[in-house]
């Protein structure tokens, strides 16, 4: 009967220990959904969308504040404002870059409403700058340049096609 007492009264004690550590926990906040989606999926969580801000950001060489802007108050951004143009131009780049994946590379989309990784991505012109320079690249010999001493396009000198010596 004794032990029947003593494991009644640790029960209990283990019981009230347990609905209090229940009880002092502090709820959850609310996960807050993400708003003004444009391009990207309604359905995203607020991790999910950090997630691609970050791969865009680091893609791009640059920080949040590129594209969001400061919040009234200074303190933090202002997410859902679509006051800066990068912001709006970064739109146009997905949907441009959804549509080469589509049309050339036959993406799907994945489970989440995005276009699955396969061919391009911002990465692939922007190498980690946020303006990427666009230029022709200059006529050098060697591999894919013009041939030794001959014009351009044209077959080098002493080649075949070329006049005899005599």
């Amino acid at each position: 009967m004794f032990i029947n007492r003593k494991t009644a009264i640790i029960l209990a004690l283990a019981s009230v220990a347990t609905v209090a550590a229940l009880t002092s926990m502090a709820p959850q906040p609310e996960v807050e959904k993400p708003t003004n989606l444009k391009v990207l999926p309604k359905n995203l969580t607020e991790r999910q969308v950090h997630q691609i801000m970050h791969e865009w950001a680091v893609s791009l060489g640059v920080r949040c504040d590129f594209c969001h802007v400061a919040n009234a108050d200074g303190k933090g951004l202002d997410f859902p404002n679509d006051s800066k143009p990068e912001k709006e131009m970064a739109r146009h780049m997905f949907k441009m870059m959804n549509k080469i994946n589509k049309k050339y590379f036959e993406a799907g989309k994945d489970s989440l409403g995005m276009v699955q990784h396969t061919g391009i991505n911002c990465y692939t012109c922007h190498r980690g700058d946020s303006h990427p320079e666009t230029k022709i690249p200059e006529m050098k010999r060697g591999p894919g340049g013009p041939p030794p001493g001959g014009a351009p396009g044209g077959p080098p000198p002493g080649g075949p096609g070329s006049p005899q010596k005599q």
